[in-house]
């Protein structure tokens, strides 16, 4: 970019919003627009037109979600499909009637069958059943992917997806029943070191297998994107396609996982497992090889990215 360029940052205060501002504030040719929920509710499509009249926005990335683990996904289904789908629509069709011709849309890897083959291809999309347990949040998503190349083939957007496989880092959600796997067992057993507990219990069986990707890597993998010419982004994608897999092309069961985790945070004691709980998806591996084959690599390893993970948590959350 040879000028300052105006970059929207819808959900800036979450985990990816965050680690997208602090890489792109790096860069003096970017000058980040930013609302906070007080500011610019996003669900309101009069507030979220407003903004986008009146903001002389350049770029845009979407990174505003409703998220949650499995217990929040079951929990409060309506939540999660209504304010995904109300989000990204009003900002992807105000940021279309403002004239934003570039936006980037954060997916996630759950928009994929439940039983798709491995590892995980872009074309796998619509080529099965979900997994019930996020079946909401996956089919907002769903739309978002769609809402891009709809506007791209009606109006010559350029509108592109990123699907990040299971993220983590600073600035996650530690929250005891709403988190995801990694943020949920670092506070659990980091409790449990504090308490001495004896027993700590894991959700399900262990068995299934996730990929992980470090935050700082995801915002990277975005921005690289972002930035990708139109001739280079549309090489490695199927005519009226829009999305991209962002992964490590690693994955592990959730035992050694939760193993690293322990020792991660030097807990000693036993591990159980509650088969009552539910696994989920049996594997859920990414084939990023489109990316990587555009120039991207991601640089944390998982044992180092859990350590920052647990440094962040560490120093910024107040009560354990």
């Amino acid at each position: 970019m040879t000028s300052v360029q105006r970059v929207y940052i819808a959900g800036h205060r979450g985990m990816v919003g965050s680690a997208l501002l602090r890489q792109l504030s790096l860069d003096a040719n970017v000058e980040p627009i930013l609302r906070n929920r007080d500011q610019l509710d996003l669900t309101d499509q009069q507030q979220v037109k407003r903004f986008f009249a009146d903001g002389g926005i350049d770029q845009v990335y979407l990174a505003a979600a409703h998220v949650g683990g499995i217990h929040a996904n079951n929990t409060y289904p309506a939540d999660f499909i209504y304010r995904n789908l109300m989000m990204q629509s009003n900002v992807i069709h105000a940021a279309h009637e403002a004239g934003v011709q570039r936006l980037l849309f954060l997916g996630s890897s759950c928009i994929y069958p439940r039983l798709a083959e491995q590892p995980i291809t872009e074309e796998a999309l619509l080529t099965g059943a979900l997994e019930p347990t996020n079946e909401p949040y996956a089919v907002a998503k769903i739309a978002g992917i769609k809402l891009c190349e709809s506007y791209n083939r009606q109006f010559g957007r350029d509108y592109r997806s990123v699907m990040p496989t299971n993220l983590y880092g600073p600035n996650d959600n530690f929250h005891p029943e709403n988190s995801h796997v990694i943020p949920g067992l670092i506070r659990r057993f980091h409790q449990a070191r504090v308490a001495g507990a004896e027993t700590v219990t894991a959700w399900g069986t262990g068995s299934p297998l996730r990929e992980f990707l470090h935050v700082d890597d995801m915002a990277e993998a975005s921005i690289y994107v972002m930035n990708l010419s139109q001739a280079d982004f549309t090489s490695c994608t199927q005519p009226m396609l829009s999305h991209l897999n962002v992964g490590t092309g690693i994955d592990c069961s959730i035992k050694e996982l939760t193993e690293t985790i322990a020792d991660v945070v030097s807990y000693t004691g036993r591990i159980e497992w509650d088969a009552r709980k539910p696994d989920g998806t049996p594997r859920k591996l990414m084939d990023s090889s489109k990316l990587r084959g555009l120039g991207w690599a991601p640089r944390y390893e998982l044992r180092d990215g859990l350590k920052d993970a647990y440094a962040w948590f560490l120093e910024n959350t107040p009560t354990y």
